[in-house]
């Protein structure tokens, strides 16, 4: 059994008891034991798009979790808490509310490359120790800056799902356009990142950027390297598949996660020696990073092509 379950992830449910759940419903469906994995950790409370990787697949998740994500998110605006998000202790308050006005004007400074400092409470090892370990036992934990980069950051939109403010308008909130003059309780924006980014942490930044506190209190990811909602189901969905429900409903094949990779046709040749590991040459191609398949179309091997030449980076046993 190889390939993808694109699980949108329920809230409440870790990235680890996921994969057990995908692990028990493969046995329930007479798969037998499969190697399973996950393509990029969602917290608890954040929900979406968790690719989960079946059998020669998960020689694949290392390349998902370098993939870059797109999240949606909702700042509470005037409560910051030690986790940035909803469970989290609070530790600052402020009285101060922006405008959406001041909210898009800061936007721009958190585009593109950035460094970020991560939460106390995340999963990045301080000498040996999870960071969120530490920061449970009370210990102070110092946590570096780091570099990511931010593609794109804008407002989800202009429905009221969208934003909340606290108070009704009035002429002196106004600052020029419709929208501009609420004082916002809290915001839903659309991110997307490289990885390693925290977006508690952007959250944070953002809300101290227009001059208040702030915390994460919906976490949503929409995407995730190649996979998106419309190719995520649900954990009834899966469960379903456990007692009987069609496999083509559920698992999609190895290649989907190679649909941002060109494929490339080999000979039978080429096939038999990318196969064995062994490097082959005189192919007219642009350098750059392959699938190759064989004339059954199956994927043998992620290849990269330079001069001509033809080098595994990671083969698959189909």
């Amino acid at each position: 059994m190889n390939g993808w379950i694109i699980l949108d992830k329920p809230l409440g449910l870790g990235s680890t008891q996921a994969v057990g759940a995908v692990k028990r419903v493969c046995r329930e469906a007479g798969l037998g034991k499969v190697k399973v994995g996950h393509g990029g950790t969602l917290d608890p409370l954040a929900t979406g798009v968790l690719p989960i990787a079946l059998g020669e697949a998960t020689k694949l998740c290392g390349r998902m979790l370098d993939a870059s994500k797109i999240y949606d998110f909702t700042i509470r605006f005037g409560v910051q808490t030690d986790g940035l998000d909803a469970e989290g202790e609070v530790v600052a308050t402020s009285d101060v509310r922006p405008t959406l006005v001041e909210v898009e004007a800061v936007l721009p400074r958190f585009t593109g490359p950035i460094e970020q400092v991560p939460p106390a409470y995340s999963a990045i090892k301080i000498d040996g120790q999870r960071s969120y370990d530490l920061a449970r036992k009370g210990e102070a934990v110092e946590m570096k800056a780091r570099g990511v980069t931010i593609y794109s950051l804008r407002h989800a939109g202009h429905d009221p799902a969208s934003i909340a403010a606290t108070e009704a308008w009035t002429p002196d909130q106004v600052r020029g356009d419709d929208d501009g003059g609420a004082r916002l309780k809290e915001i839903t924006l659309t991110a997307h990142v490289s990885k390693g980014t925290y977006i508690r942490s952007l959250a944070r930044d953002i809300a101290h950027a227009v001059g208040t506190v702030g915390h994460v209190t919906m976490l949503r990811r929409t995407k995730a390297g190649p996979f998106d909602l419309e190719q995520a189901i649900s954990l009834d969905k899966l469960n379903a598949f456990g007692q009987g429900a069609a496999q083509s409903e559920v698992i999609l094949p190895l290649e989907a996660g190679l649909v941002d990779i060109p494929a490339l046709n080999l000979s039978p040749e080429a096939a038999g020696a990318i196969r064995q590991g062994r490097v082959w040459t005189g192919v007219a191609t642009d350098d750059g990073l392959y699938w190759g398949r064989d004339d059954d179309n199956r994927p043998i091997a992620l290849i990269e092509a330079l001069a001509g030449t033809l080098k595994v980076v990671r083969g698959f046993n189909l």
